[in-house]
């Protein structure tokens, strides 16, 4: 299981536990942290899983596809560190994780 602190808009951190192979909305999502909306599902069509890499993902997460890239666009809160949590498989390298959860467009 890997390990991932995720924090949300209040700025309250979890510790979350989760499985190689799903992606890392799935794993915030299953903790039951529903600010993160997902509402496509991880179609990558909504950007409403928007978070912000924060700590440990440089060399270990995928770059971007251009679609991630247009949705991301689309948001006022883009940083150099936005993802979508929903194109984001998790790989045991990634075990230390931290990201937050960004604001609601």
């Amino acid at each position: 299981m890997l390990q991932i602190a995720a924090i949300d808009r209040n700025g309250n951190e979890r510790s979350i536990e989760a499985p190689p192979g799903i992606t890392l909305m799935e794993a915030i999502r299953n903790e039951g942290m529903d600010e993160l909306l997902a509402q496509c599902g991880g179609c990558c069509s909504c950007a409403t899983c928007h978070v912000f890499i924060e700590q440990s993902g440089e060399g270990v997460i995928p770059q971007m596809s251009d679609d991630e890239n247009d949705l991301l666009d689309s948001s006022d809160h883009r940083k150099p560190q936005s993802r979508l949590s929903c194109q984001i498989r998790l790989t045991p390298e990634m075990s230390g994780l931290r990201v937050a959860i960004a604001p609601e467009d």
